[in-house]
């Protein structure tokens, strides 16, 4: 993904993150300077849901003017390229998805309350 938050807050004229400040804090989203700031320079591991349609809000864009899909690209099979296929660990390969194993049998006990 790309963070397009400069871009964003470029359209309306905002060039510092500074700027950004009191115009979230007219949509109720009140981070701090150094969040702010790590929001504007970087791209972020995680947003909450909530604070990026407050963010929407205070820019007057969408999630997509903030969200750009960036295509990953398509990993060789094996030998293709001569380069090994990656897999998520614990992933065996083609062929059918192991089944999770059955139970004993009991019924199972209660919460606790």
């Amino acid at each position: 993904m790309k963070w397009n938050l400069r871009w964003a807050a470029a359209k309306q004229n905002i060039w510092r993150p500074s700027e950004l400040l009191p115009r979230f804090a007219e949509f109720g989203f009140t981070p701090s300077l150094s969040k702010v700031s790590a929001l504007w320079s970087g791209v972020p591991v995680t947003v909450r849901l909530d604070d990026l349609d407050k963010m929407c809000a205070a820019l007057n864009c969408t999630v997509g003017d903030l969200l750009e899909a960036d295509p990953v690209e398509r990993i060789a099979p094996s030998g293709e390229m001569g380069q090994p296929q990656e897999r998520a660990v614990g992933d065996s390969g083609p062929g059918p998805r192991p089944m999770p194993r059955r139970g004993t049998g009991r019924p199972r006990s209660l919460p606790p309350n």
